[in-house]
């Protein structure tokens, strides 16, 4: 990233955005990406927050990839990222969509760090932490009140959606992130009603730089009822014996 210039960032960004059929973002906002990926390059030479430190890599597999969540996202939503790690989707979320209010929720204090560091230094004040386990957190002050509940390669559909949907408020959406989605799609047939959700999309995506495609997946599920009050359950049982 040392030697990747604005203008080289630019171009490259707006390349594969194109390429990917997502707007380019205003100077703006391109510029504080680009701050992102030289910060995320920086802190990560002492703390592990991603494998891919390489210009086309980060603007591929970290900014394009989050940026086709934007359109999915309703307008003024309140929105909580579910293993947020190192900020993914959470802070190109937050970059892209400056009307959303976005909570990165991890259990890992160093990678909560990173987040609230970024977002001094690219001014987000849109952009919020929360140190907790999801199980925990979803039996807290924050069930059932968000809009809009996110999270990308967190854990298999039927675990995943234990955790999300109590967060969800009724007429909300629950968005998993996945690479491959079939066979977990075909596991979930009664995990969403069980939550009280219903599957609403499932959003096939390729992404590409012209060279490299990666394959992604957006599942959308709509909140319809109440989540019954025994889920989530400890997280021990919910991957020993997964709500299908």
């Amino acid at each position: 990233m040392a030697n990747t210039t604005y203008s080289e960032f630019k171009e490259k960004l707006t390349n594969v955005f194109t390429l990917c059929g997502i707007d380019v973002p205003t100077d703006e906002k391109i510029n504080k990406l680009y701050e992102l990926s030289e910060l995320l390059t920086d802190y990560g030479k002492n703390v592990n927050l991603t494998a891919i430190t390489d210009t086309d890599g980060i603007i591929l597999k970290h900014f394009a990839d989050c940026a086709v969540l934007c359109d999915a996202v309703p307008e003024g939503a309140r929105v909580i990222d579910v293993g947020a790690g190192g900020g993914f989707p959470s802070l190109p979320l937050a970059i892209l969509r400056d009307d959303v209010r976005v909570i990165s929720l991890d259990s890992t204090a160093k990678k909560l760090s990173f987040i609230d560091l970024a977002a001094q230094r690219l001014s987000l004040a849109n952009i919020s932490t929360m140190h907790a386990r999801a199980e925990e957190a979803a039996n807290g002050v924050l069930r059932g009140t968000l809009d809009f509940v996110c999270a990308r390669a967190v854990a298999a559909l039927p675990v995943l959606s234990e955790l999300c949907l109590p967060f969800v408020k009724k007429g909300g959406v629950f968005c998993a992130m996945k690479a491959d989605s079939a066979q977990e799609l075909e596991a979930c047939k009664n995990t969403f009603a069980k939550l009280g959700g219903e599957l609403e999309g499932v959003r096939e995506i390729n992404l590409t730089d012209g060279g490299e495609t990666l394959h992604r997946t957006l599942i959308t599920v709509r909140k319809t009822g109440a989540t019954p009050k025994q889920y989530p359950r400890k997280y021990s049982n919910i991957k020993a014996k997964p709500l299908i």
